[in-house]
Protein backbone atom coordinates (compact mmCIF):
# COMPACT_ATOMS: atom_id res chain seq x y z
CA UNK A 1 0.00 0.00 0.00
CA UNK A 2 1.20 3.12 -0.69
CA UNK A 3 2.75 5.53 2.14
CA UNK A 4 2.87 9.41 1.94
CA UNK A 5 6.52 10.56 2.48
CA UNK A 6 7.30 12.98 5.54
CA UNK A 7 7.65 16.53 4.88
CA UNK A 8 10.79 17.80 4.58
CA UNK A 9 11.95 20.24 7.01
CA UNK A 10 12.21 24.02 6.51
CA UNK A 11 16.27 23.97 7.62
CA UNK A 12 16.95 21.28 5.47
CA UNK A 13 14.99 23.10 2.36
CA UNK A 14 16.64 26.14 2.89
CA UNK A 15 19.70 24.67 3.32
CA UNK A 16 20.06 22.73 -0.23
CA UNK A 17 18.39 25.62 -1.80
CA UNK A 18 21.49 28.34 -0.25
CA UNK A 19 23.60 25.57 -1.68
CA UNK A 20 22.26 25.73 -5.33
CA UNK A 21 21.71 29.82 -5.16
CA UNK A 22 25.91 29.68 -4.09
CA UNK A 23 26.67 27.26 -7.25
CA UNK A 24 24.79 29.69 -9.35
CA UNK A 25 27.12 32.86 -8.02
CA UNK A 26 30.11 30.94 -7.99
CA UNK A 27 29.32 30.41 -11.70
CA UNK A 28 27.93 33.74 -12.59
CA UNK A 29 31.31 35.02 -10.93
CA UNK A 30 33.13 33.13 -13.11
CA UNK A 31 31.80 33.99 -16.31
CA UNK A 32 32.16 37.66 -15.17
CA UNK A 33 36.16 37.43 -14.54
CA UNK A 34 36.57 35.77 -18.06
CA UNK A 35 34.29 38.11 -19.56
CA UNK A 36 36.82 41.11 -17.94
CA UNK A 37 39.87 39.59 -19.10
CA UNK A 38 39.02 38.96 -22.79
CA UNK A 39 37.57 42.42 -22.44
CA UNK A 40 40.87 43.44 -21.46
CA UNK A 41 43.10 41.22 -23.73
CA UNK A 42 44.60 39.37 -20.12
CA UNK A 43 42.82 36.09 -20.90
CA UNK A 44 44.99 33.19 -20.89
CA UNK A 45 42.77 29.96 -20.52
CA UNK A 46 40.83 31.23 -23.42
CA UNK A 47 41.95 31.93 -27.15
CA UNK A 48 39.79 33.50 -29.67
CA UNK A 49 40.54 35.42 -33.26
CA UNK A 50 40.89 39.29 -32.67
CA UNK A 51 38.99 40.65 -36.22
CA UNK A 52 40.79 44.00 -36.39
CA UNK A 53 38.64 45.27 -39.43
CA UNK A 54 35.78 47.58 -38.02
CA UNK A 55 32.71 48.61 -40.66
CA UNK A 56 32.94 51.72 -42.40
CA UNK A 57 29.57 53.64 -41.83
CA UNK A 58 29.85 55.04 -44.64
CA UNK A 59 29.85 52.44 -46.82
CA UNK A 60 27.31 51.04 -45.54
CA UNK A 61 23.73 51.33 -47.51
CA UNK A 62 20.71 52.30 -45.63
CA UNK A 63 16.89 52.69 -46.79
CA UNK A 64 17.02 56.10 -47.49
CA UNK A 65 19.72 55.71 -50.24
CA UNK A 66 18.38 53.13 -52.08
Amino acid sequence: MAVPKKRTSRSKTKIRRSIWIDKANKTALKAFSLAKSVLTNRSKSFYYSIDRKLPNSSESTSIDEV
